[in-house]
């Protein structure tokens, strides 16, 4: 890896996958920034959020999407002032963008808790009450190129619609399609030798969904005051630097009809001089993937490393 005359930085809010309570409730408790985020959130939406979340039950219901979001801001600020992380850009893949909105200036705190509720009670109700197909997105690693256009072309030819809705790496992509389709597509790629991994229910990323881009345009974003950023977000879509708070608007509602790009987001970092990636948040993918560990040299700053006493230098002998 040569990273030598790249001496920028990115700071990299991941995309959420499971995050249970029982893995991120003491740095919940015991770290100030994510105590002072908490403590505006309380008051932003009236109830306490660690108790709702405590509580709450799937991966992804509405009070476990709060928590990822506000966490994930804490630990950018931890990463600054422990590790001394001063990004140059920012950027955050899927679910990612709220809290790249916020920490690049484009949206405040309490408006983007505003947007992560608004926006989870939006995608229950369009997919539960509006959308007729039952969908969800199925990821999975180890699987070539060659090997996935082989099961996209089977799935054409038995006339289901599929999108892959996010490129994670050469070998790693998310395919959204009908639900009832998951067994026979987990299936096809164990036979292939790829590996499915989990499934994401309601699913994201599709330019099928531009009712869901519709529904949170005129639900999510009344009201809500975006700026221009003073930190440049790189979008997750294209790689293209964003520098308007209208920009960063337009990236989170694109989010809904467009596909990650994970590769061209990090070849963009990487001809922007960016050499190390600080990434604040639970992330078993992003900054983990061979696309980002052989570019980059990846710093996680995640709720067990948070929470790790830390050695202080020892004040020399008089």
């Amino acid at each position: 890896m040569e990273t030598e005359n790249r001496t920028g930085s990115a700071l990299v809010f991941p995309g959420m996958g499971p995050a249970p309570f029982t893995e991120v409730a003491r740095f919940m408790l015991v770290n100030s920034f994510a105590r002072e985020l908490q403590a505006e959130a309380d008051d932003v939406l009236g109830y306490s959020l660690f108790d709702r979340f405590s509580s709450a039950e799937g991966d992804y219901s509405e009070h476990a999407q709060l928590a990822f979001f506000l966490n994930c801001l804490a630990l950018a600020r931890w990463s600054e002032a422990e590790l001394g992380a001063r990004p140059d850009y920012v950027t955050g893949p899927s679910f990612g963008g709220k809290a790249t909105a916020v920490h690049s200036g484009a949206l405040s705190v309490a408006d983007g808790i505003r947007l992560t509720a608004r926006f989870a009670r939006v995608l229950d109700s369009f997919f539960g009450e509006e959308y007729p197909e039952q969908v969800a997105t199925q990821s999975f690693a180890r699987t070539p190129r060659a090997v996935l256009e082989e099961i996209l072309a089977e799935l054409t030819e038995q006339g289901e619609w599929h999108e892959i809705t996010c490129v994670v790496d050469d070998d790693f992509h998310m395919l959204t399609l009908r639900t009832s389709r998951l067994e026979w597509l987990q299936q096809r790629l164990r036979a292939a030798g790829g590996l499915p991994l989990y499934v994401m229910e309601p699913p994201m990323h599709a330019p099928a969904f531009d009712g869901l881009r519709r529904k949170a345009e005129a639900e999510v974003m009344a009201g809500l005051e975006f700026r221009d950023p003073h930190i440049p977000v790189v979008s997750d879509h294209d790689g293209t630097v964003l520098t308007s708070g209208e920009q960063v608007r337009n990236l989170l509602l694109d989010g809904c009809v467009r596909r990650v790009n994970w590769p061209g987001t990090l070849a963009a970092l990487r001809g922007h001089g960016v050499g190390t990636l600080h990434v604040a948040g639970q992330d078993a993918l992003f900054g983990r993937v061979a696309v980002a560990a052989k570019n980059f040299t990846v710093v996680p700053a995640n709720p067990r490393l948070a929470t790790r006493p830390r050695r202080r230098p020892v004040p020399a002998a008089a």
